[in-house]
């Protein structure tokens, strides 16, 4: 079924770009381009923008609908381990020693760190 989704999405987008580009601006019209007025007949009484409308329209909706399943699967895709039957491995908590705070050195009381005071 993923498979099936992703051919028509890429068969979807090509078929959206290409009549995306069939359309013609705003000023044109599409008629030139099939060779004048006979173009009128081949696309119906409306004209060739209403037809090339309607398929880009429904083109784009289901680009857009595959795009969300597409997006929503590869989200929840489950992954399987060929570990996920092995029983765990024992971590090893280490015993960190508390350390003491230093305490500071002892005065020394005697002159013999003191040569000038003899």
């Amino acid at each position: 079924m993923y498979t099936a989704v992703i051919i028509l999405h890429i068969l979807v987008s090509i078929f959206l770009v290409i009549v995306v580009l069939l359309q013609a601006g705003k000023g044109a019209s599409i008629g030139a381009t099939f060779g004048g007025s006979s173009s009128q007949t081949l696309f119906g009484s409306a004209g060739p923008a209403t037809f090339l409308g309607k398929i880009t329209a429904g083109c784009a909706i289901v680009f857009m609908i595959t795009s969300l399943y597409l997006t929503y699967m590869a989200a929840h895709k489950v992954t399987g381990s060929i570990m996920k039957d092995a029983p765990a491995a024992k971590k090893e908590v280490q015993q960190i020693p508390q350390q003491t705070q230093p305490t500071a050195a002892p005065q020394d009381t005697s002159n013999t760190a003191n040569p000038a005071s003899k």
